[in-house]
């Protein structure tokens, strides 16, 4: 084996032996664990700033964009929320044992679906430091060990908060090895996560779950080995119907595409309806909001024009596309050609057109009057998030607690046989 696989079936093969103990432990004894490891991030905000520093400043003199920079950044309040974050996951039901149905057949033997944790889960992900907080804390609440593979550019930022988690864990009797950080920055390392399917002898990674951008995950679909749970881009669109209050419209509008442009909610194209009495004013506010706009035919001839690329574009930075629309069908039309499942919102007071919009788009996730921005996991009251899956298996939308399990039929006889 390539030192990178024998990395990474080491990995593989502790984290089985942790999974087995995190199966089995108590409620109690995890949101105890996550609390303690909670309050060691909170210890360690000093070594935490300093490492995401010294990271900024290298991913500052590569070049990289504004928006990675901005998903890369640490302060004190971010840290503060990554902490309150791993707490709350410690509040949250814990999916592990719970009964999702019982039936009893004819013969009286009683059948159960009963929630049960995945195994080992490994997480490939780029800039966001955070996610190494969010994706061990939701990971061990539902009973699984976890793998965790950050970007190069966010190495010292992954490892000071690993650091912390593990010692709050640890503290508390969980083992070491249910949270562990991939020690290299080697991409070969991805490779053998990917192929982590148990062939070669060593443990197996049970679960994929990739965040990042389009080149990482067309990676990790085309190399694994494994199951995946895709997060693909957030093509993401706002349609302000006919029928949109203005003032709500132009709101809505502002805070989807600049709260934070280079998160995966950040609206990436508007869509206004033909019949919206004033579409230019929701254009002028992005405008005067400091976003660059390219507009669709029948808009200004002062902005820059739209090219068929635009449609198909996570910009994730100051920038939207803007078509006009023949109402609701036009829009679904749209988005059915353009989108990619992720989050789709309409703002209408028309609650027909916003039915209909609500039942055929089809994405992860519909709003109806309110902000693609909301699409994260904390704003949907699951704790943190481990990402948001735009495919149509297992989990979809913010994955959470629920999403990191699966399930086992268990069965309660009185001597029942076949015969």
């Amino acid at each position: 084996m390539t030192d990178a696989a024998t990395l990474i079936a080491d990995l593989t093969t502790r984290a089985r032996t942790a999974a087995r103990v995190l199966a089995t432990l108590p409620t109690d004894a995890k949101a105890r664990a996550l609390r303690a490891a909670a309050d060691a991030l909170r210890a360690a905000e000093p070594a935490i700033l300093a490492a995401n520093a010294t990271d900024m400043a290298s991913a500052t003199e590569a070049g990289l964009s504004g928006a990675m920079l901005d998903r890369l950044r640490l302060d004190a309040g971010r840290v503060a929320a990554m902490a309150d974050g791993v707490a709350a996951v410690a509040g949250l039901a814990d999916p592990v044992g719970a009964i999702i149905d019982e039936t009893t057949r004819p013969n009286g033997l009683v059948l159960r679906r009963v929630r049960v944790p995945i195994g080992v889960i490994g997480i490939i992900y780029e800039s966001r430091p955070n996610v190494t907080a969010d994706a061990a804390a939701l990971a061990v609440m539902a009973g699984n060990a976890v793998i965790l593979r950050g970007g190069s550019e966010a190495i010292e930022s992954n490892r000071a908060i690993h650091a912390a988690m593990v010692s709050g864990l640890v503290a508390c009797g969980v083992p070491a090895d249910a949270a562990q950080l991939v020690p290299t920055t080697d991409r070969a390392a991805v490779g053998a996560m990917l192929t982590a399917d148990g062939s070669n002898g060593a443990g197996a990674i049970d679960l994929i779950v990739p965040r990042g951008g389009k080149g990482l995950v067309a990676r990790v679909q085309n190399e694994a080995r494994v199951p995946v749970l895709a997060h693909l881009d957030g093509i993401n669109h706002v349609y302000v119907d006919g029928s949109a209050d203005p003032a709500m419209a132009a709101a809505i509008v502002i805070d989807a595409k600049l709260r934070r442009t280079g998160v995966c909610g950040s609206m990436e194209t508007l869509l206004i309806d033909r019949a919206f009495p004033d579409p230019m004013s929701l254009i002028d506010r992005l405008v005067t909001a400091g976003c660059e706009v390219r507009v669709g035919p029948g808009l200004s001839d002062t902005l820059p024009r739209a090219v068929d690329a635009d449609w198909d574009t996570e910009y994730l930075d100051a920038i939207a596309s803007v078509a006009l629309v023949d109402g609701v069908d036009g829009a679904i039309d749209h988005i059915a050609r353009h989108g990619s499942h992720h989050t789709d919102a309409i703002v209408a007071t028309d609650e027909a057109a916003a039915t209909r919009f609500l039942a055929e788009v089809d994405s992860a996730i519909v709003l109806w009057n309110a902000s693609t921005q909301f699409a994260d996991g904390g704003e949907f009251g699951l704790g943190a998030e481990i990402g948001i899956a735009t495919g149509r298996l297992h989990a979809r939308g913010p994955v959470a607690l629920e999403g990191l399990t699966t399930y086992k039929w268990v069965g309660y006889g009185t001597g029942q046989v076949r015969g």
